[in-house]
């Protein structure tokens, strides 16, 4: 149940308006909220019930502001990505535009945001191979290669709780992966263990702008029907 005087929305308001929000008030969240949010990650889904997640919730002014330092520049890489990747086709070149000016605003005010929360994972542990029976620990390097293809299951799933949470909460957020290009520096900052990887930097605040609705290709574009060339009746 949101604190009182939050608003209380459905899930399905909450999916269709939980648009990406890169404009933040500078005003202090306060640390009941972040709970609630923390613990609604925590309800998510993981591998194996592994739970090997972990939430650095960084609030300190100086911290964020070298956390900033350090996106701006890796952002940098990724300016230069998008425009030579240029504008995708579902997107007009108004909606390309809105969406660079929109990410131009929080590379350069990133360390600005009231809540910098970092959601992490811890590697996954792999029995010895010699512990395994003969025709796996044959394929040891393909079984290596699947755990790292699917690390994502048992975090991403947390993070789409926190957007979630955010929307019912009327706090903006966006999940950024930009810092990963200088993920070095930021563990080092923030003392995160060697064996711990980052997997999104979310600025967390009061939204400068309205929630939803979202823009979206249409599913008999995206989605398929028993097989890849079979179009999802819409």
């Amino acid at each position: 149940m949101p604190p009182i005087g939050l608003p209380d929305i459905g899930l399905f308001d909450a999916l269709y308006s939980a648009r990406s929000i890169r404009r933040l008030k500078p005003d202090p969240v306060p640390k009941e909220l972040i709970t609630t949010i923390l613990d609604a990650a925590i309800r998510a889904p993981s591998g194996g019930n592994a739970q090997s997640w972990a939430f650095v919730v960084v609030r300190d002014p100086d911290l964020r502001r070298q956390l900033g330092v350090i996106y701006r520049k890796a952002s940098d890489i990724a300016e230069a990505v998008y425009a030579a990747r240029g504008r995708p086709a579902h997107l007009t070149e108004g909606q390309f535009a809105h969406m660079l000016t929109a990410g131009a605003h929080l590379w350069e005010h990133m360390g600005e945001a009231p809540v910098l929360l970092l959601p992490c994972a811890r590697r996954p542990a792999l029995p010895a191979r010699e512990a395994l029976p003969p025709e796996i620990a044959a394929r040891w390097e393909d079984e290596v290669a699947y755990v790292d293809r699917i690390r994502g299951a048992s975090i991403y799933p947390a993070v789409q709780n926190i957007i979630l949470a955010c929307r019912g909460l009327g706090l903006g957020t966006v999940i950024t992966t930009n810092h990963i290009r200088c993920e070095g520096e930021v563990k080092a900052l923030l003392g995160i263990p060697e064996d711990v990887s980052t997997f999104a930097l979310m600025p967390i605040g009061w939204p400068l702008d309205k929630f939803g609705p979202l823009t979206r290709r249409p599913l008999a574009e995206i989605a398929h029907a028993d097989r890849w060339d079979t179009r999802w009746p819409g």
